[in-house]
């Protein structure tokens, strides 16, 4: 090496792709920063990082749903007690999607979800459980076979609509209608090809059909058209019918 590469040398450090010449190189070399065990930890709480864990998020769930077949997402209340009618509804739809050859996948938590996870495991059918993580989170229901734990909504939510080729919507809170709104958001604008939105029990979703008649479409802030993106139903035979149309499967 000549004394003018040498000189250069001294003054020019190469990082991977990066090189940083005078004042702006740096004592340490990037697998001593990586293997240090000293320092400061904030960074594992910055946004650079969130970007990794998010994109390892969409990692597992695109790996672990990619060969799942036809399958039909089911939303409803965490708070829907075993026994009640609703809970028995959730089980006979999911067992239905199970015979009608769907697998059924919710949000993996308790009440509706695991109506649905249940009817579809004890048919002998896929059972998914999509989980978020919350303070209040009591893990996924013993029905899942294939259960994957979100840190973040909107991953989850893409998992929801890309593995599923229909949602059925049983009554629910606001996390039920925050799922049933995306939905119909997404076929609404086209960013997703159409598919089966189908409200089960009518009693429970007439005042929320009635507001979207009378006061959003008669108001002018959506068109009477979208009253026709979703089905209201109590019948469990239409339920299996609308899917399995408007699916194609």
């Amino acid at each position: 090496m000549g004394n003018a590469e040498e000189e250069r040398a001294l003054h020019e450090q190469r990082l991977g792709p990066v090189v940083r010449r005078r004042h702006q190189m740096r004592p340490e070399t990037t697998d001593q920063r990586l293997l240090d065990t000293q320092g400061a930890t904030h960074w594992v709480h910055e946004d650079p990082f969130r970007v990794m864990r998010i994109q390892s998020e969409f990692v597992e769930g695109f790996g672990t749903l990619a060969e799942l077949g036809p399958a039909i997402s089911v939303f409803g209340s965490a708070r829907t007690p075993e026994g009640s009618p609703e809970y028995e509804a959730g089980v006979r739809i999911g067992r239905a999607l199970v015979e009608a050859g769907f697998g059924v996948i919710t949000g993996g938590g308790p009440g509706a979800m695991e109506a649905a996870n249940r009817g579809a495991t004890e048919a002998g059918g896929v059972s998914v459980g999509l989980g978020i993580e919350l303070p209040y989170e009591q893990g996924l229901n013993p029905y899942v076979d294939i259960g994957v734990n979100f840190r973040y909504f909107f991953v989850r939510k893409t998992m929801f609509v890309k593995y599923a080729q229909g949602f059925v919507v049983l009554p629910g809170g606001l996390g039920t209608l925050d799922e049933c709104f995306e939905a119909l958001t997404l076929v609404q604008t086209k960013k997703v090809t159409r598919f089966p939105i189908v409200l089960f029990g009518s009693a429970y979703w007439k005042g929320l059909v009635d507001w979207l008649t009378h006061t959003l479409i008669a108001e002018g802030k959506a068109s009477p058209h979208d009253l026709d993106l979703f089905h209201l139903t109590d019948d469990i035979d239409e339920v299996i019918d609308l899917v399995t149309k408007e699916s194609g499967v």
